[in-house]
């Protein structure tokens, strides 16, 4: 009997010790400690969400402009020649003689410069027409004619004229001989009747001395275009309209060799043109790789063999044009009767 009640008291009890247990909380395990670093380590950095950078936006620079092309030299100059007696005040100042080539000039436009490649004499008479008619700040380069070196009073004024910033020429001629630079151009302007002894010593030629002044002178330029002034013509030409020949074998062809060298030479250095005058006949050719252009007379009315005559060269950044002007040969106006490309020797 009292085993059976002291299994009943301890299944009670075990039944309440049950219940107990089921309802004390079990707390959940501790966490693991964070890993410490060691000596001599760091601990790595992470940044928190509000440090990070902004993803960046890829952005696309604007285009570069293509740069403005460099604006090419664009000129152009006049070529008038064997105009003596019919210039100046007086008698002669009338649009049948050349200031009626003046005026026709001044009427195209800008233009920078005249060069006349001799027979101006009396050039005080022609610079006065020219500034006359031009204007008195127009820049003009004479050369030295046969005519000039006729005649003393011509040959002290050329040498005493003010040819602006120029390089002078050889001994013998410093001041009648010379050449300069414009914009991207060029220019000699020779005396043919200069050797080592003075400036009015020989009939038309390029000797030793001049040559090699000359091509002391083109080597030293840097210019794309080269333009070569002289009285005498190195090829004689007829007129182009009326077939009129003057100075055959008394210019430059009259001493062939040296003639020969001259033009061998202007070819080497790429010259664009050999301009003259000298016959009063007007002819544009090209021989041996080499322009000549002959610029005729502009004396209008003063000879009527052929018409009276001037040259406008245009320089158009590479390129090299050449107008003959020509009047009617009774005074009359001028008209362009000629356009043509002067190409460059090799």
């Amino acid at each position: 009997m009292m085993d059976r009640k002291w299994r009943t008291v301890c299944f009670l009890m075990f039944v309440m010790i049950a219940e107990l247990l089921a309802c004390t909380a079990v707390p959940p395990p501790a966490p693991a400690p964070s890993p410490q670093p060691t000596v001599g380590e760091t601990a790595p950095a992470f940044p928190s969400p509000t440090s990070l950078p902004p993803t960046a936006t890829p952005t696309v620079p604007p285009p570069t402009p293509a740069p403005s092309p460099t604006p090419q030299p664009s000129f152009a100059f006049a070529v008038a020649a064997d105009i003596r007696i019919y210039a100046g005040p007086g008698r002669y100042d009338s649009p049948r003689f050349f200031r009626g080539a003046c005026e026709a000039i001044a009427a195209l436009g800008e233009i920078a410069f005249m060069v006349s490649p001799g027979d101006i004499d009396p050039p005080a008479g022609v610079l006065w027409t020219l500034t006359t008619t031009l204007g008195t700040d127009f820049r003009w380069y004479p050369a030295v004619g046969n005519h000039e070196v006729e005649t003393p009073e011509d040959m002290n004024w050329l040498r005493s004229y003010d040819y602006g910033p120029v390089n002078p020429g050889p001994s013998g001629c410093p001041t009648t001989t010379y050449s300069f630079d414009y914009e991207n151009a060029h220019f000699v302007v020779l005396n043919v009747y200069c050797d080592v002894h003075g400036d009015t010593v020989t009939d038309g030629d390029i000797p030793d001395h001049l040559y090699t002044w000359l091509a002391a002178d083109l080597a030293a330029t840097t210019k794309p275009h080269i333009f070569v002034f002289g009285h005498e013509p190195a090829f004689p030409q007829p007129d182009a309209l009326t077939g009129r020949v003057r100075h055959l074998g008394g210019s430059l062809d009259a001493h062939p060799t040296r003639r020969d060298r001259f033009w061998k030479l202007l070819r080497e250095r790429g010259v664009r043109a050999y301009i003259c005058g000298h016959t009063h006949n007007y002819s544009a050719v090209q021989v041996e790789g080499v322009w000549q252009l002959d610029a005729g007379h502009a004396r209008g009315m003063g000879d009527t063999g052929a018409p009276s005559t001037f040259l406008i060269i245009r320089v158009d950044g590479p390129t090299v044009t050449f107008e003959a002007y020509r009047d009617d040969m009774r005074g009359g106006p001028y008209r362009l009767v000629e356009r043509g490309t002067l190409s460059a020797g090799p």
